[in-house]
């Protein structure tokens, strides 16, 4: 045993690594702190992406902008190329600078330009605000999900990291309730209400996470022993772990991202990008379209906001059954069998025509999609070394990044191949998810084992 009772305090053996103390703690308060400190920047990217569905339904009727399909879908488009941009160098700051560094930025980035494209007046004022949004975004979740994996404990570090998508789910709820009860409640300022509205937590999280200390693994590859060592004893103390003496790590060889494409890496890193590429393409253009296609095919703007909430509540559900399985079954197998439900409730979506039968299926898409998403977070960071995890996962983050640029502007050749309605989008949404589900089964499988290991 690596960690013993003794009266009220945990005794951790002498001689383990500091990485290993924190491997084999129970969770704690401080785990429980930095979910929620990590899980808030998630919420923001969520109510991003599903407010910027709504907002864009709204600009384009409001007639001091008028958009056409074009402009819709640039405005739709831009924040992911931020984002794409934000996510490649957010991962490879983080590997250089520090998690905490770019961890910290992420969210003064995107509340300055929230607050900004909520003020826009012009269609350049909105596409430069979104740009900006999507770069600070665009770092925020690879850079979260890897300082989490990095601190969690073996045992749980796949449910935490699953557990983050958790928080993207609340963050859209509260976004298609504001735009199903904001927005059209509150005139010609209702959308610019509804972006204000959504970067109130922000100082909130800034805060929180100024408290939260640097990743032990990052600290221990440049050197900063002391450092390293604090921020140990301050998951310890949380459990009541006596403190005990590590020995000295030993350094990192120098970081050379192009090992992520040598013959070491090179088989999983075709892989993580390729599940990236197709889970995104098709979440983002199924979603990010969802409240104007909803309001093509049932003839009003207010009703399809209002069936978008109800899709929406079942990425709950899906994030919490991904949590449990993850430790259950292991990261490869729940990614493809949720990637598969996936893909049969797209084509299944794709067929309905009844209420009834769009909001069920949509539903089903809805947990089953997010549900892989989140086991897909937890298993980026594991299958790579300490000195290229940061870039690693935020390259594999822009790549889904570039699929979310992509889909959104191809969904309105669907519409016209097929008539206007959903039919071929979602289509080639449930084969998008086939390949994903075939590119999941070819990766590593890391459950119950250390990211040492």
């Amino acid at each position: 045993m690596n960690v013993v009772s003794s009266k009220n305090t945990v005794q951790t053996e002498r001689g383990l690594s500091r990485n290993a103390r924190l491997d084999r703690l129970p969770f704690n308060a401080a785990h429980r702190k930095l979910l929620v400190a990590s899980g808030i920047g998630w919420a923001f990217d969520a109510m991003d992406v599903g407010l910027v569905s709504f907002v864009v339904a709204a600009i384009a009727a409001d007639p001091h902008f008028n958009l056409n399909a074009t402009e819709k879908s640039w405005v739709l488009s831009v924040g992911f190329v931020g984002m794409a941009i934000g996510a490649a160098l957010g991962g490879y700051f983080a590997d250089r600078v520090g998690r905490k560094t770019v961890f910290t930025a992420t969210l003064v980035i995107f509340g300055l330009a929230n607050a900004g494209m909520a003020c826009s007046w012009t269609l350049v004022a909105l596409l430069i605000a979104r740009f900006i949004i999507g770069l600070g975004l665009g770092a925020e979740l690879p850079v979260a999900s890897t300082l989490v994996s990095e601190f969690s404990p073996t045992r749980h570090r796949g449910r935490m990291t699953v557990l983050l998508e958790s928080f993207w789910a609340v963050g859209w709820i509260i976004a298609a309730a504001i735009g199903a009860f904001v927005i059209p409640n509150t005139g010609d300022w209702g959308w610019r209400w509804a972006l204000l509205i959504g970067a109130l937590p922000l100082l909130y999280a800034v805060v929180t996470r100024a408290h939260i200390p640097e990743s032990v693994r990052f600290l221990e590859s440049k050197g900063r022993e002391d450092e390293a060592e604090q921020a140990v004893r301050y998951f310890e103390q949380a459990s009541g772990v006596a403190p005990v003496a590590s020995p000295k790590a030993e350094p990192l060889p120098a970081i050379r991202t192009r090992e992520l494409f040598g013959h070491q890496y090179l088989a999983r890193t075709v892989a993580i990008w390729l599940t990236w590429f197709f889970v995104n393409f098709s979440y983002y253009g199924a979603f990010t379209w969802m409240p104007s296609l909803l309001a093509d095919q049932f003839g009003s703007l207010t009703s399809s906001f209002g069936y978008t909430l109800i899709i929406s509540l079942a990425q709950l559900p899906g994030y919490f059954l991904a949590a449990w399985l993850v430790e259950i079954w292991g990261r490869r197998r729940t990614l493809s069998v949720f990637l598969a439900v996936s893909a049969v409730a797209a084509f299944a979506f794709s067929q309905a025509g009844s209420v009834a039968a769009v909001i069920g299926f949509g539903m089903l898409l809805s947990a089953s999609n997010l549900g892989a998403w989140g086991v897909l977070y937890a298993v980026t960071p594991e299958i790579y070394p300490t000195r290229l995890r940061g870039a690693a996962s935020g390259a594999a983050a822009a790549v889904g990044r570039v699929a979310a640029i992509i889909a959104p502007l191809l969904v309105p050749w669907f519409l016209t191949l097929s008539g206007g309605n959903k039919t071929v989008a979602f289509v080639i949404f449930a084969v998008a998810f086939v390949l994903g589900c075939i590119a999941a089964l070819c990766l590593p499988e890391r459950k119950g084992l250390d990211l040492e290991d």
